[in-house]
């Protein structure tokens, strides 16, 4: 059972001079979920290298079991620290994607054509695709027999209520919650921060970070 994971490679917070990235929970939950299981697992990026943490993510409040985890893990740091280029992946290698979180993804792996082929490919080739918090964003290019792949299908992501707790919702280039909507997925959500995931078919959507472990669970179960 091989596992796909992509990171986002942008760092910048639109115009706030502040930084972003991924979030290292949402990366840390579903990697050791994934190695529990016994799956190998791969990690790429657009630009290859040495993904940007999103710097909230790895402040103190921020730390859970599993990033502490990851802190003590000297292997799992040296994969994080060589993802591949996204461009030099192939979906026939693997048996499913994970798409980790963080507000990173909105500005590059949203219009990426590589990220939006792979997802495509994947889901082309009957293999589950899975997305967690803001990662869903990365879905709204995606295209499943000449619609947008969300159309019909229950889908959650970061909610309109989480967004506007961190101050973002001027910022991000469009709300997760709204462009799901939009595409003619059938939004659903749980308490703002409760853990929350649905599987529709071989799609698999989280709302946010505390969704990350139960999204890889639910990613494994359709791979069992």
């Amino acid at each position: 059972m091989k596992v796909l994971m992509v990171l986002t490679s942008h760092d910048k917070l639109g115009n706030t001079g502040r930084k972003t990235g991924f979030w290292l929970e949402e990366f840390a939950a579903p990697y050791f979920t994934f190695l529990d299981a016994r799956a190998i697992v791969a990690l790429a990026s657009p630009n290859g290298g040495h993904p940007p943490i999103d710097p909230v993510s790895d402040t103190p409040e921020g730390q859970t079991e599993m990033t502490r985890r990851f802190k003590q893990d000297p292997v799992a740091q040296a994969a994080l620290a060589s993802t591949v280029r996204l461009s030099a992946v192939s979906a026939s290698d693997y048996d499913a994607v994970f798409y980790p979180g963080g507000h990173g993804p909105m500005w590059d792996l949203a219009e990426d054509p590589h990220s939006i082929a792979l997802i495509e490919a994947f889901y082309n080739a009957g293999k589950p695709v899975a997305a967690v918090c803001h990662a869903p964003g990365v879905l709204h290019r995606v295209q499943f027999q000449g619609q947008p792949i969300v159309m019909g299908k229950r889908v959650t992501g970061f909610t309109n209520g989480e967004e506007e707790a961190v101050h973002l919702t001027k910022v991000v280039p469009f709300l997760v919650e709204d462009e799901l909507k939009r595409l003619g997925g059938r939004y659903e959500k749980a308490a703002d921060w409760a853990s929350f995931v649905i599987t529709d078919g071989r799609l698999v959507t989280g709302q946010n970070p505390a969704s990350s472990k139960a999204g890889a669970e639910a990613l494994l179960k359709l791979l069992a």
